[in-house]
């Protein structure tokens, strides 16, 4: 049986935009990622490493023997001397601190230390706190979607509104995005610390780390007692000691 073999059997390929560029072009449909990586490769694997060592005989000083260098293309260094974007993150994503009370990181030197020990440092959590006592609208928020609808601050420790975005339905003064917000993980053995974290992912527009505790009215004297009232533990064996 004969066969008739034609360069259609070679590569895919499309009459129409051969002729329109006068010249072979391979058509390729990419049914998988495997094929996307392949065509994308050479643009998205981004710049190559090389190793290259110091040797001085009157040291024997490995951190000053080695050196790690880097080799940059021409094409990457077009794109940095047009100061092109290297990279993008979207949508934002804001960390938000998970703490005790007065168990925030604390940065002081010999002659701050007493001022530091007597007023700490604000953090997102503290701020939280702080803005669902005048703001009924973040009264209405879980800890973790604050960055949606305010920005934070970092030189005045402070969460304020967005000025830009969408806006949100029966609140015109408030305007929203796309931004995200991740709560630093906490082990169950870190005690109530842990019992924290799991109360703020449930619980809406707290005041104080006092009143964090607070189920139907009664304000439990520590976290772990009121997640097992909020049914957030399966039972008391499954609740890791405090230490």
């Amino acid at each position: 049986m004969d066969f008739v073999v034609d360069n259609s059997w070679i590569v895919p390929y499309s009459p129409l935009i051969s002729k329109t560029f006068k010249t072979h072009c391979d058509v390729e449909y990419c049914n998988s990622v495997n094929s996307i990586k392949y065509i994308c490769k050479y643009a998205t694997k981004g710049s190559d490493m090389a190793v290259f060592g110091f040797q001085s005989f009157n040291t024997n000083d490995e951190m000053a023997r080695y050196r790690v260098g880097r080799y940059m293309n021409c094409n990457e260094a077009v794109w940095r001397i047009f100061a092109f974007p290297i990279h993008k993150c979207h949508p934002t994503v804001v960390h938000l601190a998970v703490h005790l009370e007065n168990g925030q990181l604390v940065n002081f030197t010999a002659s701050n230390v007493v001022q530091r020990a007597e007023i700490p440092p604000a953090t997102t959590l503290t701020s939280f706190f702080v803005i669902c006592q005048s703001d009924p609208f973040a009264r209405t928020l879980l800890y973790s979607e604050m960055p949606r609808y305010y920005t934070w601050n970092a030189s005045s420790k402070k969460f304020q509104r967005r000025k830009q975005g969408d806006t949100v339905p029966d609140y015109p003064d408030v305007r929203s995005t796309d931004a995200l917000g991740h709560m630093y993980t906490v082990h169950p053995k870190n005690g109530e610390c842990f019992y924290l974290r799991l109360l703020l992912v449930n619980m809406r527009g707290p005041t104080s780390f006092e009143l964090l505790p607070t189920v139907n009215g009664t304000i439990f004297p520590i976290y772990r007692a009121a997640s097992e009232e909020l049914n957030l533990l399966e039972n008391g064996t499954h609740c890791p000691s405090n230490p």
